[in-house]
């Protein structure tokens, strides 16, 4: 079952984050960010924190779901100095980084201090991260698989622990970490404050809240399962009509930053490679780069170095970069709820984006799924004259393999008419009926 992750809050009344019993030292650097009220994960998990209660979230990535843990833990652990006070566990290392950041920018005010500690670093990341864990900070933040090593080793004091955060729990389990997380939690303090969001509620979680949480308070952010800010659509296309196809939504060069997803390294890299010869401003994202290169490809898009970062799901389910435009799948995802999280890249909080997603003849039934599981029907937009004619979208026909025909290749003699038209300006115009 996917959680929702939007909720209108009520007219009558905002809520203050002055209102929710920080204190001061915490909210001065809330207020330094440029945050004024809070979002609505926020305002129903940080009061539950602070009661000292276990915490079950629903919450995607775009929320405030990582200040909605942090800001409580921080304002508890403000007098605390010595040992490793908080513990969070994130399925990847560009999230861990993330979480690290916005702790240092929320704790400016503060004197917590904290250590992000993942794979993929130098020597001299390693003897950081060991003088810190042997030395003690307020907070670690952690992959599951390099937390583990160093606890095997016997390296970092949890002794002190006081509380655990599982941050898109989902994702960890999807990667196989169930075995690290309970090997790592049975090495923990037993009597500990326990955290756990997860953009996804499916029964192995349940299952999972169950062993690890005692009497925990559930917060579901309830409305569309889509950002309702987000604009949807969708062109029926073969495979060698996709990158003519870019290159036509984004012919103005007006759209500031573009994630485009495909499901494999390889075809990520061939991708980046077409659209580069269309002399397009772009890079790719996967985790066959090594982490220097990754750090530099997102560092680079966010300075809008480049437009157009071409990436795997590990962009749309551990990478937080906000104000993206435009997501483009390239391919209609395997998984239902992968979609969810890649259109949930656009129009993160209040602000709006536009979607679009090329679906070939073989996609059509996996599409109509996706469809099934958001409670809605895309829009499926006419492709464009210079483009050609596109397949027929037929849900009842399953996927069968077979399809792809190179980028180079020009489609043959087909047919099929669809509804639906094209507008230049806005690429994808909302309908009011």
């Amino acid at each position: 079952m996917l959680c929702s992750f939007y909720y209108q809050l009520p007219k009558e009344y905002i809520l203050k984050f002055e209102e929710l019993n920080l204190k001061e030292e915490v909210l001065e650097g809330i207020f330094a960010m440029g945050f004024d009220e809070p979002t609505p994960v926020q305002e129903q998990v940080i009061p539950v924190i602070l009661e000292g209660k276990d915490v079950i979230a629903c919450a995607q990535t775009g929320t405030g779901k990582t200040a909605a843990f942090l800001l409580p833990i921080m304002d508890m652990t403000l007098e605390s100095t010595g040992k490793i006070k908080a513990l969070v566990i994130s399925p990847t290392r560009e999230l861990a980084q993330q979480i690290d950041q916005q702790l240092e920018g929320l704790a400016y005010f503060t004197n917590t201090s904290s250590i992000a500690i993942y794979g993929g670093g130098d020597g001299a990341g390693w003897e950081r991260e060991k003088r810190a864990l042997k030395e003690g900070v307020d907070i670690v933040v952690a992959t599951p698989g390099k937390l583990l090593s160093y606890l095997k080793q016997g390296i970092g004091d949890f002794s002190g622990l006081e509380f655990l955060i599982l941050d898109e729990a989902d994702r960890m389990l999807d990667m196989g970490f169930l075995d690290d997380i309970m090997t790592i939690i049975n090495m923990l303090p037993k009597k500990r404050q326990n955290l756990l969001f997860s953009a996804t509620m499916p029964p192995k979680i349940r299952d999972f809240a169950a062993k690890m949480l005692v009497e925990p308070v559930e917060v579901t952010l309830a409305i569309s399962k889509t950002a309702a800010g987000v604009v949807q659509a969708a062109f029926m296309v073969y495979e060698e009509q996709k990158i003519d196809l870019v290159s036509y939504l984004l012919r103005d060069d007006d759209v500031p930053s573009v994630i485009i997803f495909s499901s494999t390294k390889r075809k990520v890299s061939e991708i980046t490679k077409a659209l580069a010869a269309k002399n397009l401003s772009v890079r790719e994202m996967h985790s066959g780069l090594d982490q220097k290169e990754r750090e530099d490809v997102i560092r680079q898009f966010k300075n809008k170095s480049f437009n157009i970062m071409v990436g795997t799901d590990i962009v749309a389910r551990g990478i937080d970069i906000d104000s993206i435009s435009m997501v483009i799948n390239f391919d209609v995802p395997n998984d239902a709820e992968d979609y969810v999280h890649r259109v949930g890249r656009t129009a993160r909080a209040a602000s709006t984006g536009e979607a679009v997603t090329f679906i070939t003849k073989q996609e059509a039934y996996k599409f109509s799924q996706i469809e099934e599981l958001i409670g809605q029907e895309v829009r499926k937009v006419k492709l464009p004259k210079s483009i050609g004619e596109g397949p027929v979208y037929d849900p009842s026909q399953k996927e069968s393999r077979g399809g792809g025909r190179g980028y180079g290749k020009k489609p043959g003699n087909k047919s099929g008419k669809k509804k639906g038209s094209f507008t230049k300006k806005p690429r994808l115009k909302k309908r009011n009926d």
